[in-house]
């Protein structure tokens, strides 16, 4: 019996995606408008949350609910390894740490994964359909906007086990409908989805405030200095 849980979570969510896409952070990058410090810091927030959602994956894949979205093709952790050479050098591990709010979804996510792990399909659906759906304009944005040269540093959008993106989203979207859910379950589902956008803006929110913080002192630099060539 089908559930129609894609389109459930799809229209559950749309205010949350909205609001998500409305932070100043995404705005920016969308609009091509990218810092590369505060990029590297999304990447290294990004694989402390990979590393927890494919670990609970992992964990739980023999789960009846969480085997329907058992893809290991999806998974990110190796491809922003890469990415974390490339911005960091060979002892990336040493300089990185998830932020607040990463550290509040990763504990989020090892949560549900211990007492709920059917709730991590909705953390499933919403990072790695997002990146899936979104992620060669946003590697092109990214690429243009911080003049990367090939693929360094982009490694985190390309999904090379996937051959095709919409073969692969209908297949998702089938194993997503046929998973025996109750009502009860469902509604818990699109509302831990709903956590899960919330989660990745309170990321988002803060690398805008670090954005802001540098270029506030950047300016009260500059005056300075100015202050100082007239004094």
């Amino acid at each position: 019996m089908s559930t129609n849980l894609a389109q459930q979570l799809r229209e559950g969510t749309t205010k949350s995606h909205s609001m998500a896409e409305n932070v100043s952070f995404v705005k920016s990058f969308l609009g091509g408008v990218v810092d590369k410090n505060s990029y590297r810091k999304l990447v290294g927030n990004l694989y402390f949350i990979y590393e927890a959602i494919e670990e609970q994956i992992e964990n739980n894949k023999d789960n009846i609910a969480v085997k329907a979205v058992y893809f290991p093709e999806l998974y990110r952790k190796n491809s922003l390894i890469e990415d974390l050479n490339y911005y960091y050098g060979d002892n990336w591990l040493q300089q990185i740490k998830p932020s607040s709010a990463t550290q509040v979804y990763i504990d989020r996510i090892r949560n549900i994964g211990y007492s709920s792990p059917e709730l991590l399909i909705a953390h499933s659906y919403t990072r790695y359909i997002g990146d899936l759906s979104g992620g060669q304009i946003l590697k092109k944005i990214a690429k243009n906007a911080m003049q990367l040269s090939d693929d360094l540093g982009t490694s985190f959008y390309d999904f090379d086990l996937i051959n095709d993106e919409k073969k692969f989203k209908d297949l998702y979207r089938e194993s997503l409908n046929n998973i025996p859910l109750t009502i009860t379950q469902i509604d818990q589902i699109i509302a831990e989805a709903n956590i899960a956008f919330n989660l990745n803006m309170k990321i988002f929110q803060e690398l805008n405030s670090n954005l802001i913080k540098i270029m506030i002192m950047l300016f009260l630099s500059s005056i300075n200095n100015f202050r100082k060539k007239f004094s």
